[in-house]
């Protein structure tokens, strides 16, 4: 066999030409945000978790804040527990909250900080009331301009990255639930997954923010255009936002907040690809919907 008809020789190919990209990045801090509809399917969790430990052994500090909807939809359905959304976000009842706390801090966190574990031992698992790594307050959305109750749903109020920065120091991958305290009435809150991700994006002073979900990016006239928008500045994404789907609100509001409050760019990508996360890395476009700072406000994007 001539050297050029080596098997591993894609492999070495692929390598070298990572060099830049790794070299660019060596030190940055990435948070990914992993949907629990991106869970349900085995092999691309475990795709997940060999991409996350890969990022880490190659010089990244990723981040992961995941959700969990169809897990607590199940234990919902499974109590007899009524599922209810508005505003995009999951009414939240005393009765349901406990089921939330606990299928997201005792089930999906558990599996998913054991799965990363398997490719390398440094998967941490926390929530957002470990050392009050996240505070909120109740939350009370306005439809049609009438306040509406959707029970334990919180907004968050303030960010102590003290525990992150501790484990990103020591080499670890957090692996946060979107929970919080009340500094006001003690109460934990449920926080939507995509709007965490968002709020630790920004405190931690993330190079990426990226939203895994189960579609290709954000489409363009969506119901009735399944073409995605490759490229938005914040202004442009601004001007959308009261045109989306309530389930894509919560998500692109996120990806506004972060890139206005210093996050280099957020990404909203499909979690049904295998090894999306690498994918979007190494590719600058045609992966899902990039959002970039407007002109004026960009500094050096990754």
């Amino acid at each position: 066999m001539t050297v050029s008809a080596h098997p591993a020789l894609a492999k070495a190919r692929s390598i070298g030409e990572a060099l830049p990209w790794l070299a660019r990045h060596q030190g940055r801090t990435v948070v990914i945000k992993l949907g629990g509809h991106a869970m349900v399917d085995e092999d691309l969790t475990a795709a997940f978790a060999r991409d996350i430990v890969f990022l880490r052994y190659a010089g990244l500090r990723p981040v992961v804040v995941h959700g969990g909807g169809p897990q607590i939809d199940a234990e919902l359905a499974r109590r007899g527990l009524k599922r209810e959304f508005k505003a995009g976000l999951r009414v939240t009842s005393p009765p349901a909250m406990d089921v939330v706390r606990m299928v997201l801090a005792g089930q999906v966190q558990r599996e998913l900080v054991g799965l990363i574990n398997r490719f390398g031992p440094l998967a941490v698992g926390m929530t957002g009331e470990d050392a009050d790594t996240l505070t909120a307050v109740r939350h009370m959305p306005w439809i049609d301009g009438e306040p509406v109750d959707v029970g334990r749903v919180g907004d968050i109020t303030g960010v102590d990255t003290g525990a992150l920065d501790c484990l990103l120091t020591n080499g670890r991958i957090p692996v946060v639930s979107p929970l919080a305290r009340s500094a006001e009435d003690g109460r934990v809150y449920n926080v939507n997954a995509d709007t965490v991700a968002a709020a630790l994006a920004t405190a931690l002073r993330a190079e990426v923010l990226v939203m895994l979900t189960d579609v290709a990016g954000l489409y363009a006239g969506w119901p009735h255009s399944e073409e995605v928008i490759q490229r938005l500045t914040a202004c442009e994404l601004e001007k959308l936002l009261p045109e989306l789907s309530d389930g894509m609100v919560p998500k692109m509001t996120g990806c506004l907040h972060a890139v206005r409050g210093g996050v280099g760019a957020a990404r909203v990508i499909d979690g049904r690809v295998p090894h999306s996360v690498l994918l979007q890395m190494f590719a600058d476009d045609g992966v899902g919907t990039v959002i970039v700072p407007d002109p004026d406000e960009a500094e050096v994007l990754p």
